[in-house]
């Protein structure tokens, strides 16, 4: 998300209308809700910690330890426990 200046993109009557209830402020105006997406959907972020999350678990089930895998993953070592704890949930609901 990137700042517009609003005097450059709205008209200058919605400018001076908005100026009256906020003056030279920040106001965040919302993705209209047909318009909204989830987290990590348009850069991938979200399948790109799944694949990782699937991987730190297959690792930890294949018997490397969690303070291995802290370090090769680079988190914290609660961080690893989370995720296996969150895989095998996962799995058993399968």
């Amino acid at each position: 998300m990137r700042y517009q200046k609003a005097n450059e993109i709205l008209p200058e009557e919605l400018v001076e209308l908005i100026q009256n209830y906020i003056d030279g402020e920040y106001v965040y105006i919302p993705r209209k809700q047909e318009n909204k997406r989830t987290w990590g959907q348009q850069t991938g972020a979200r399948e790109e910690r799944r694949l990782r999350d699937r991987s730190i678990y297959a690792d930890y089930v294949s018997g490397i330890c969690v303070k291995l895998l802290a370090e090769r993953y680079y988190l914290s070592e609660k961080s690893i426990q989370r995720i296996v704890l969150q895989e095998k949930k996962s799995k058993e609901k399968q």
